[in-house]
């Protein structure tokens, strides 16, 4: 399938046209990790950012519960993008975890804790990442949380020309959503980055619809170079699952996916389909459209499980592309059998 620029920049997200694995097709093993250790060269590092990304969707939850409760733990940046308590405590809580294991390896994040300290959150966060942080951190100080938050800041650390490797984190991908209630998608995001490849990928969405029958929700998904992309029910001891993208090879077969501050009529192909957002027959030049996405990391979780086929974004030349609203997802996207591109 070839998606066609009418003029518009725009980038998408799809099925790669030379890998076309049948829909039925799935792997399911049970273990810590889908695969045999000696296959990942980076197991003990995508281990723990397993456990980390895990402790934070529990942290995502028990914040979201007690959210409305509370309207001194909803605030807006200076971008206007809303922020809570639970993007401080993410991005703390995976610091401290990841820094235990691999103090060397630094923290590229979104936030830095001067917000949090002139808006007075600090002993709320701090409280937050206590009840799930690893056993023997309920001795940490305010001080500590703080630390663990400005390692990932904008001024941690400074990259030269030499390659080098770190880690990615966007801790609430979708924080709009995360506010809308328990429909709307978010997701953490955490990804490892050596000489410049992104070598694994962790994304928990805590309020992802079940595959099962049970009424379950959410999910983890991981990938490792050459290992595939697998995802399991989040929090729960089970099975794992591989993943592969859509593979629609039709135009009037697939299922797209738009962003939800872009309306079709906005897209270039949007001159040549009408779309249609039921279960319905499609007629004519109809293609079917799903819901759209709240933030980055969810639409590439949708196209790496093959929920969608293809999803399109129209770029804005002037806003500046963030490494962690696309890191991990681009390694779950290219490792589940499809393509990244502009």
């Amino acid at each position: 399938m070839h998606i066609l620029d009418t003029g518009a920049r725009f980038s998408a997200v799809r099925f790669s046209p030379v890998f076309n694995p049948p829909r039925s097709r799935h792997f399911t093993v049970r273990a810590n990790l889908p695969f045999p250790k000696h296959q990942a060269k980076y197991h003990r590092e995508l281990e723990a950012a397993i456990d980390a990304v895990d402790r934070a969707c529990r942290l995502c939850v028990d914040v979201k519960r007690s959210l409305f409760s509370s309207k001194d733990k909803i605030l807006e940046k200076n971008d206007q993008t809303p922020v809570t308590i639970a993007d401080f405590g993410v991005q703390a809580l995976v610091s401290l975890e990841l820094s235990k294991l691999f103090p060397s390896i630094p923290l590229v994040a979104e936030e830095d804790s001067l917000f949090l300290r002139e808006n007075n959150l600090v002993s709320s966060v701090v409280s937050e990442v206590i009840a799930k942080a690893s056993v023997g951190d309920d001795r940490l100080s305010d001080a500590d949380v703080l630390e663990a938050i400005d390692r990932g800041g904008k001024d941690a650390y400074t990259f030269c020309n030499k390659p080098a490797t770190y880690w990615v984190l966007d801790p609430i991908d979708g924080t709009r959503g995360f506010l809308k209630g328990d429909d709307a998608l978010y997701v953490v995001g955490l990804a490892l980055v050596v000489d410049n490849e992104i070598v694994l990928g962790v994304m928990g969405c805590p309020n992802w619809p079940g595959d099962s029958s049970d009424g379950t929700t959410g999910t983890l998904m991981l990938s490792h170079s050459g290992c595939g992309t697998w995802t399991k029910n989040l929090q729960v001891s089970g099975d794992w699952t591989r993943r592969f993208v859509d593979a629609c090879g039709l135009v009037n077969k697939a299922r797209f996916c738009i962003q939800d501050s872009q309306p079709w009529e906005s897209l270039p192909l949007s001159g040549l389909f009408d779309t249609k957002i039921d279960s319905g027959d499609l007629h004519g030049n109809e293609i079917r459209l799903l819901p759209t996405c709240c933030g980055s990391l969810c639409k590439y979780l949708m196209i790496a499980s093959g929920r969608a086929s293809v999803f399109l974004l129209r770029a804005r030349t002037e806003r500046t592309i963030k490494s962690w609203d696309h890191a991990v997802g681009i390694i779950c996207v290219h490792e589940a059998g499809g393509k990244v591109t502009e």
